[in-house]
């Protein structure tokens, strides 16, 4: 495919995957079944299965999860770059758990706002890979799991 190609794919998945409007049918469509997903927050993951778990509690957690582009996506070979910023409210009747140190108890009405950038691995119109890295230190801070000072 073309680096173009691969920045729909990308495009696509960012919109639908991590926008407002959360499509879980984008999972089977444009990720590989042995997706390799890995973000500093959180702990690797492997396959459709775990990435779809992880969205789900984290959607549930964060009704109002949201994150965008910040820049041009860049692509190069099977390779394509974000940037992007977002975060949400932790309103969910659930305590969020999937993070490395702590917990944020149900419905904490905590706010999360942070940065970051994703790397993407794109073959035959498939995501194969994502590994992001995210300001988790901020979202630790946020969620009151570690000290601002």
């Amino acid at each position: 495919m073309s680096v173009e190609e691969n920045k729909a794919v990308v495009g696509r998945w960012f919109t639908e995957f991590w926008g407002k409007d959360f499509n879980p049918a984008v999972i089977d469509e444009l990720a590989a079944p042995d997706i390799n997903f890995h973000y500093s927050l959180h702990e690797p993951m492997a396959g459709r299965d775990e990435v779809r778990a992880f969205a789900t509690r984290f959607r549930e957690a964060f009704p109002d999860l949201n994150f965008w582009g910040t820049a041009d996506l860049i692509a190069e070979g099977d390779y394509v770059v974000g940037q992007w910023e977002g975060g949400g409210t932790h309103t969910g009747d659930v305590e969020f758990t999937d993070l490395p140190i702590g917990s944020v108890p149900a419905a904490s009405g905590k706010t999360m706002r942070f940065t970051g950038t994703t790397i993407l691995k794109v073959v035959d119109g498939l995501i194969v890979e994502e590994i992001g890295l995210d300001d988790g230190v901020k979202v630790l801070q946020q969620l009151g799991i570690i000290p601002t000072e």
